[in-house]
């Protein structure tokens, strides 16, 4: 499976995307449509936990006071499926493998396993 879970209108993720080749690779606009309960358990499976997917970039972490509680991993789970900010972004899965965020080594290796 090639599929890349991403937010269409953040010009990180843009400018992320227009560097790779992204033959037979799914794009799922995170914006457009929801990120399914068992989406995130497939993500969670590669990547070993539900808090390895969660953002607390996200403007809505601190807004929501979320900052200030100690989350378990349904906790991390269930704001990432009802809120898409939360999301760490984009998530690549590339042939059983995961990659998380936009740091410059995630998007390198990303680049050379594509």
């Amino acid at each position: 499976m090639k599929k890349i879970y991403h937010l269409g209108t953040c010009s990180t993720n843009i400018r992320i995307l227009k560097g790779l080749n992204l033959d037979g690779v799914e794009l799922h606009d995170i914006k457009k449509a929801t990120i399914t309960p068992r989406q995130v358990d497939e993500m969670k499976a590669l990547a070993g936990s539900y808090e390895a997917l969660f953002s607390r970039k996200a403007m809505k972490y601190r807004s929501m006071g979320l900052n200030e509680m100690k989350l378990t991993e349904e906790d991390y789970k269930n704001y990432i499926v009802e809120e898409y900010t939360f999301l760490k972004r984009p998530v690549a899965i590339i042939n059983n493998k995961i990659f998380i965020g936009n740091s410059k080594a995630v998007v390198e290796s990303l680049t050379e396993e594509l």
